[in-house]
């Protein structure tokens, strides 16, 4: 009965993965690249606030309004007259020009801008994070894929191996342990295909919301793509390029600016504005029809701006300490992962000289064998199973291949791989 129940759950996977593989999207790295960028909802966001920003150094650069005041009687109580604003009545106007002084606008236009570099960058680290995490997916399903298709037909062969067994267990020409062992190896391939299935899926959901589609992704790769990321760039090289293209030290150096231009702007903020004004009055001032002029200007006795000073001069020493305290972390990151990546690539060159054509050639010698009784149900399943362990092994090498770099890219901030 129980192994009835496992071969059920594999009809139900293994018709689950057909109904999900009826609509496919086919795709290579370069058209990967292209969907994702046109695409992805979170790079949409993050190029509108890119625009946004854009939007206030316009802002910023716009002069402040003038200011227009009108006042008249509405009600005069000698003459009885409610509105009374002709040639006999009172009526003032004034309009108020404010003109920012210190350099006040140019050092709102260059935060503006550097707020503009700060979203540029953000978008260029999203960019590269989403691209991390779709190459590494790429690559994943393509290995999984792969071996989902080596278990099925090596399913297929236990299938014909236990349909003929069990017929020569029941007419007492094999001992039924040897029959069990040979449902076990079954059983067992069929439980690492189902796990594998499952990362499968996973996998898939993951590609499906960075490529915004509903088809299941088909990796179109070669042993070519995978064996690119062979480099032998030095870590040298790789720390240099860190220091100039890693997005969250540029973020850190823009960080840096903006607060030295706030600091700088908060000491303008000190220094004040003039307000120049011109005036009419009707009959209240000393002659009729007054036209005055006026100017005002804030003195700075007490308030000058103290308080925010020091705080901008806080926030860019902090920010410096910031960037020196990244700046160690990413260099510690970079060197560990360069490490593991130079033993992923020794593992994956080993592979390579192991794994040949005689791995499916002795296994189809095994097989035809074991048919032919020339080799003992143990020793068959015994290879078999270091067989798939093999096979697991050199997939998971290439996964890993792919990853180490990709990660190395992501912390210098540059194509390196």
């Amino acid at each position: 009965m129980h192994l009835i129940t496992r071969l059920i759950a594999l009809i139900c996977i293994f018709s689950s993965i057909q109904s999900f593989a009826t609509e496919s999207l086919k795709i290579n790295l370069r058209q990967a690249d292209s969907i994702f960028l046109e695409k992805n909802y979170l790079l949409l966001a993050s190029s509108m606030n890119i625009e946004a920003q854009k939007a206030l150094i316009l802002q910023s650069k716009l002069y402040p309004n003038p200011t227009l005041s009108v006042s008249f009687v509405a009600y005069d109580p000698e003459n009885n007259k409610a509105l009374h604003i002709g040639a006999t009545g009172q009526k003032t106007a004034e309009i108020e020009q404010l003109f920012l002084l210190g350099g006040k606008r140019k050092a709102e236009i260059e935060m503006a801008k550097t707020n503009t570099g700060i979203a540029e960058i953000e978008f260029q680290k999203l960019v590269r994070e989403i691209k991390f995490k779709l190459y590494s997916n790429l690559f994943s399903i393509g290995q999984q894929k792969k071996l989902i298709g080596i278990y099925d037909n090596q399913l297929t062969l236990l299938d014909k191996l236990l349909e003929s067994n069990t017929l020569q267990a029941q007419k007492g020409n094999l001992p039924v342990k040897d029959l069990v062992r040979l449902k076990g190896a079954y059983l067992k391939l069929n439980n690492n295909r189902a796990e594998l299935i499952k990362s499968y899926l996973d996998t898939q959901s993951e590609l499906q919301t960075i490529l915004r589609s509903t088809k299941e992704i088909v990796f179109d790769f070669s042993e070519t793509d995978i064996s690119k990321y062979i480099n032998s760039t030095g870590l040298g090289i790789l720390i240099d390029e860190m220091h100039k293209n890693h997005p969250e030290l540029l973020l850190l150096e823009k960080d840096k600016a903006l607060a030295e231009q706030y600091l700088n702007y908060q000491k303008k903020l000190a220094i004040p504005d003039l307000s120049v004004s011109a005036n009419y009055d009707q009959q209240s001032s000393a002659f009729r029809n007054e036209i005055g002029a006026g100017i005002s200007l804030n003195l700075p006795l007490w308030n000058r701006n103290q308080g925010n000073i020091k705080y901008g001069a806080f926030k860019l020493k902090a920010s410096e300490y910031q960037f020196k305290a990244l700046e160690n972390e990413l260099q510690s990151k970079l060197k560990n992962a360069f490490s593991f990546y130079s033993q992923t690539v020794n593992e994956y060159q080993k592979a390579k000289k192991l794994y040949n054509n005689d791995f499916e050639d002795t296994l189809i010698g095994m097989n035809d064998n074991f048919k032919k009784r020339n080799v003992s149900i143990i020793e068959f399943i015994d290879f078999f199973e270091s067989y798939n362990d093999a096979l697991t092994e050199l997939s998971r090498i290439k996964t890993q291949l792919v990853n180490c770099a990709e990660e190395l890219n992501l912390l210098t901030g540059k194509d390196i791989y």
